[in-house]
């Protein structure tokens, strides 16, 4: 399994990670949201440099141009609910991928311990196909290990792409023991190194899905 910390590399990346932990900027919902699908679109692009690639004869008003082009079938699967502005991110870069959708929740019980529980899933097959499979917050891993199982339950993919924006260092190890090792590859922002006894990341940037849609009732 592979990891890869864009974070490692300045870029702007940084700028928008740094906007979103922003205490003061994170109640400007919008711009929120708006950071989470730049992100998305720096995920696509340094994903795409992996992808397999054929090459197609393009016509133009003055002749034949030749242009290697994208040769895997997507799939862009995301975990609701803030994972959309970053779908969104990456679709438009994708934007001939087939999409997924999951819903995944905590559902807490006695002394603040949760199970994660997945109440819909839409997608279509990933069998064969390439996978990306997108959250906000890598925080303990459990959605996403779900979230793959389902997904694959009918057939895996050839290629599994995992993006999160953070991560928590427990997560990405957690990924590295519960998901396929050959074929998958892990995009993060950055990686914080703790992680509560609530399985809240810090620094971290808070509930994402609050910060881009409002508080939960």
């Amino acid at each position: 399994m592979k990891i890869n910390n864009l974070s490692e590399t300045n870029s702007v990346l940084n700028q928008f990670l740094a906007e979103m932990r922003d205490k003061t900027l994170q109640k400007d919902s919008m711009r929120f949201r708006t950071n989470l699908e730049r992100i998305g679109r720096i995920f696509a692009y340094e994903i795409s440099k992996t992808l397999d690639y054929k090459k197609i004869d393009i016509e133009t008003p003055l002749g034949i141009a030749s242009i290697m082009v994208p040769d895997e079938q997507l799939v862009l699967g995301t975990i609701l609910r803030a994972g959309l502005p970053l779908h969104n991110g990456i679709l438009s870069v994708f934007d001939k991928a087939e999409n997924s959708f999951v819903s995944a929740y905590r559902k807490y019980g006695k002394d603040n311990k949760f199970t994660i529980q997945i109440e819909y899933a839409s997608s279509p097959s990933v069998q064969g196909k390439t996978l990306i499979l997108a959250d906000t917050m890598l925080a303990t891993g459990a959605s996403l290990e779900l979230a793959y199982e389902r997904l694959s339950r009918d057939g895996a993919p050839a290629k599994l792409h995992i993006v999160a924006p953070i991560a928590s260092v427990e997560g990405v190890e957690f990924l590295k023991k519960s998901l396929p090792r050959n074929n998958t590859t892990v995009w993060v922002g950055a990686i914080d190194e703790e992680l509560t006894n609530k399985s809240y990341i810090v620094p971290g940037l808070g509930d994402a899905g609050d910060l881009c849609y409002g508080a939960k009732i």
